[in-house]
């Protein structure tokens, strides 16, 4: 027996090319990849590469007048800084949540091999994923990818998100169009 399934994720024009950034984990093992627009228009997307180790994926969508993010400055941001996250939080289209910056450069959360993430108090939810984390200006200020654990709901978690910057997802998504892939240099000690 055979079973399809099915995940809802959230990604970002970035460029009228029709590159789109998401998250690696949304993409992983899917066989289709489909996109649908706020306009309703849906079309399938090709992965153009994807970055585990980041949680970054590009994907190329073949369609006319797609509406692009202004890429902001993650560098910039300041804790306290107003934020907004859109996406599709189980699977409820063009979903927007307000927030602050918690804290900037958090790492060792497991979640990927470089970690430096922005956090937010934006809800964050199931769907979000791969969904624009954008600056009081309506710039693209970072990708959102997590939530502090699966089961946070049951932990009485809430209010932390987080999401990747995208100074940083503006390396790994150049890396990817001019390589397929990120080439990173190793120098082979594990302290």
């Amino acid at each position: 027996r055979q079973r399809v399934h099915r995940a809802l994720g959230s990604g970002v024009f970035v460029d009228a090319a029709g590159h789109v950034i998401t998250n690696e984990h949304v993409i992983a093992g899917a066989e289709t990849i489909m996109v649908q627009l706020a306009d309703s228009r849906v079309t399938q997307a090709s992965i153009v590469g994807r970055d585990p180790d980041t949680d970054l994926a590009v994907l190329r969508v073949r369609l006319q007048d797609a509406p692009v993010m202004p890429l902001g400055r993650s560098d910039r941001l300041q804790v306290g800084d107003e934020v907004l996250a859109i996406g599709s939080p189980l699977g409820l289209s063009q979903t927007v949540t307000h927030g602050i910056v918690s804290a900037t450069g958090r790492g060792q959360l497991g979640v990927a091999t470089f970690e430096n993430f922005i956090q937010t108090d934006a809800a964050i939810n199931e769907g979000n994923s791969g969904g624009a984390l954008v600056d009081a200006s309506g710039e693209l200020v970072g990708i959102n990818t997590a939530v502090l654990a699966k089961n946070a709901s049951a932990a009485g978690v809430e209010g932390i998100g987080f999401a990747i910057p995208v100074n940083l997802a503006r390396g790994v998504m150049q890396e990817i169009l001019d390589h397929g892939r990120v080439i990173r240099g190793w120098i082979g000690i594990v302290p």
